[in-house]
Parts: C-alpha cells; sequence; structure tokens
C-alpha cells in the first residue's frame, strides 16, 4: 500500500506537468559521483516516460580544473570566474564536450531513454560575446586591477531551433554550455546562466538545479532551516539579511522573469532528489516562484 499511495501522490503533477518542458542542470555531486550521476540519469528517463519533456544543461568545473592539473596548467580564478586562454579553452571544450556530454549521454541511452549530446555551438544555440574585462579590488593594497578573462562570454542570443527539433522528435537534448560569437570563436559560458535562459526561451515549466546544498537555508549550517518555498520578490530581503550569498540566485530569478514558472534548488547529494521534488507535496528543496 505505501507504494501504492507514493503512485497516487505522484498522479496530480505527472497530470499536470505531462508535455510540459523541465530543465534540469546537472552541478555538484551529481557530476563528480558516477553513482549519483547515473541515478539522476535514470530519473531523467523517468520524466521522459511519464510524459514530460527534459531538457539538461550540464557543467564540469572540478573536472575542467582536474584535466588542467594533469596537464601541467594550474587553474586561475578571478571574482569566481576563470580566466580561459586559448589553452585553456582547448581543455574545456574537450572535458565538457568530449567527455562530461559524452558520459552523460552513455548513462541516459542505458537507462533507456533516447538523448544527443550538443553544444552551444551547435547550429549557433548560444550566440555570445567575450566578457568585458573583470574589475577586481587588490587584497593588499586596496587598488582596482583590472583583468581580461580571456574567452570567457557572455549570452547574447539562445536560438532554441535544435532543442525544439530534439524534444518533439522525443530526444532529450544534454546541453554543453559554450557559446560562439560573431567571428566563430568558442567562449566558456557559466552553466547556470545557460540553464536559465535557454529555460526560459523554451517557457519550460520547471528549472531544476542540482547542487551540494539542500536549497536556501536560514542558517548555513543548519539544514533544518531549510526554506521550501520563497517569491521573487522576497529574495531581496534574503540578500540583504545575508541569508542569500550565492550567485545563482540572481540567475534563478532572472529565469523566472523571463518565463519559466518555477524554480528549484535541491541537493543531488540526495537519491532520486529530482523525483522528490517533482512529484511529491513536500519537496526536498527550495521552491522560487513568482
Amino acid at each position: 500500500m505505501e507504494t501504492v499511495n507514493i503512485l497516487i501522490e505522484a498522479l496530480p503533477y505527472i497530470k499536470k506537468f505531462h508535455h510540459k518542458k523541465v530543465m534540469i542542470k546537472y552541478g555538484g555531486h551529481a557530476m563528480i559521483d558516477s553513482e549519483a550521476m547515473s541515478s539522476t540519469a535514470r530519473d531523467t528517463v523517468l520524466l521522459k516516460y511519464v510524459g514530460m519533456e527534459p531538457i539538461v544543461v550540464h557543467g564540469g568545473g572540478p573536472e575542467i580544473s582536474r584535466s588542467m592539473s594533469k596537464l601541467g596548467k594550474k587553474p586561475k580564478f578571478i571574482g569566481g570566474l576563470r580566466i580561459t586562454d586559448q589553452e585553456t579553452m582547448d581543455i574545456v571544450k574537450m572535458v565538457l564536450v568530449g567527455k562530461i556530454n559524452t558520459d552523460i549521454v552513455s548513462k541516459v541511452c542505458l537507462h533507456g531513454g533516447q538523448c544527443i549530446g550538443i553544444s552551444g555551438k551547435d547550429n549557433h544555440l548560444i550566440k555570445a560575446r567575450k566578457k568585458a574585462p573583470h574589475v577586481v579590488v587588490d587584497n593588499k593594497t586596496g587598488e582596482e586591477i583590472t583583468v581580461d578573462l580571456g574567452l570567457v562570454g557572455e549570452i547574447e542570443n539562445v536560438n532554441t531551433d535544435i532543442v525544439n527539433m530534439l524534444t518533439e522528435n522525443d530526444y532529450i537534448p544534454i546541453i554543453s554550455p559554450i557559446g560562439v560569437d560573431n567571428n566563430a570563436n568558442t567562449l566558456n559560458l557559466n552553466a547556470d546562466t545557460v540553464a536559465g535562459d535557454i529555460a526560459a526561451e523554451v517557457s519550460a515549466e520547471k528549472l531544476i538545479i542540482l547542487t551540494d546544498v539542500p536549497g536556501i537555508l536560514e542558517d548555513p549550517n543548519d539544514p533544518e532551516t531549510l526554506i521550501k518555498h520563497v517569491k521573487i520578490d522576497e529574495i531581496k530581503d534574503l540578500i540583504d539579511n545575508g541569508i542569500v550569498k550565492d550567485g545563482m540566485i540572481p540567475k534563478v530569478t532572472n529565469s523566472i522573469e523571463n518565463g519559466v514558472k518555477s524554480a528549484h534548488i535541491i541537493d543531488g547529494r540526495i537519491q532520486h532528489s529530482v523525483l522528490l521534488e517533482i512529484f511529491t507535496k513536500k519537496g526536498i528543496g527550495t521552491m522560487i516562484t513568482k
């Protein structure tokens, strides 16, 4: 009966989200741990088989840094952004497109899903421009220093034709977060931003971001202080009070303002966290809505 009750609880959500697009951003533990990635891939396939249209964007920062170290190149960051010269960009493409993307595709296919791996360069899915030089403050002197981030981009335009073509033909798109500029140069993009912008452009019902935290916590050291539901106009107070410090929040709220119905920050360390968030009344993370 417990199993039956679980299915009955899920039914209203299955009906509500039938034929609706759901953007899932793979990150954190769900990217690093093989079992977690496999579990998340299985959940993604299940969403497809109950009638939803999942779309996946993945990150890969830690894997990129590990690969750089193996190749004798030290990663450099300014303000959380990776300084990306041409050699680093080659490693980024190798890791994101050649390794992580194909690993996720293999896992999804293993669990019976139809999927195709693409990047923001395919069919000019993501047109981007080089990010302006970043201004940082020297900790020792207090002086402002202007730093060129290299081949780091910001999104100008999203062309979702290829994503729509894949979902309309029952494929799950698996997207690497790189873009292309007007001169066909590859630019490194923030995966959270890519997920949010594509989700907004396709009017996704949900944007689900897998992280290594339970969600928004009133006390970062106490998981019991999880804020289950927050509205966009309440975010500013949370930022002012120091509860929200993560740069992910503006990206999530921006996606909602541009068409996504709700955004969810959930813990990718928990098995089947995607299913628990979508198909249960309580959920497990923080839901952000208008």
